[in-house]
């Protein structure tokens, strides 16, 4: 019985010390190549881009390359449209909005600078209309985030540029979460944010159905 409660006990401490290990995502992106790191603890794993390998000692001949077709796969999946993402701020934000609650501003997120130019050149409609939308998205989703999140210096810019026609985005963001408050997180809000999304491929994904052809019948 003693042996059983030393044993529990140092489970207990263990599964504490696991709960309480802090983890965290750095993201930066610049002139369009992002880099992403993971941190765990004092430790960091470089995750994207992929490291480039050391080239051989003797040189080989490159064999020519192979011209292939691709072709079209069925399981691709489907990119969210405004609509889209409309609705699942609708559905999706109170349940994250009460599994964050349940952390008491454990998440942190430190830097957040990020800045967004939207190129107009080729339509300057769609393009002040976007950045219009943008900015309405990050009025209305900080201020919430601020209430929950610890975001001591947020910088966000949202800009147009109508001398360009590719849309840049540039900054840093990194987030740090303890593994048990990502637990926590995960379970209250992961199966809600799971079946939008297969809802959403299964919806994209299914057949239309067309309508027949009407015919004429030529003895009436």
């Amino acid at each position: 019985m003693r042996l059983l409660i030393i044993i529990l006990g140092i489970l207990i401490v263990l599964l504490t010390l696991i709960s309480r290990l802090r983890l965290g995502l750095l993201a930066a992106i610049a002139e369009g190549e992002p880099t992403l790191s993971l941190r765990i603890g004092p430790a960091s794993i470089h995750l994207y881009p992929p490291r480039k390998e050391a080239p051989p000692a003797a040189h080989v001949p490159e064999k020519p390359k192979e011209i292939r077709v691709k072709k079209k796969v069925a399981g691709k999946l489907v990119k969210p449209g405004f609509s889209d993402l409309k609705d699942a701020w609708t559905i999706l934000w109170p349940p994250i909005r009460r599994a964050l609650a349940r952390t008491r501003r454990g998440i942190r997120i430190d830097p957040l600078d990020l800045s967004v130019t939207v190129g107009g050149a080729e339509d300057p409609a769609e393009a002040a209309r976007t950045c219009g939308m943008l900015e309405m998205v990050v009025w209305t989703v900080m201020p919430a985030l601020e209430q929950l999140l610890v975001i001591p210096h947020p910088h966000i810019h949202v800009g147009v540029d109508f001398d360009v026609g590719k849309t840049r985005l540039d900054g840093t963001a990194a987030v740090t979460i303890r593994l048990g408050t990502l637990a926590a997180v995960a379970l209250g809000a992961g199966i809600p944010i799971l079946r939008w999304f297969l809802k959403l491929q299964k919806r994209d994904t299914q057949p239309s159905k067309e309508t027949p052809p009407t015919t004429v019948d030529a003895h009436a």
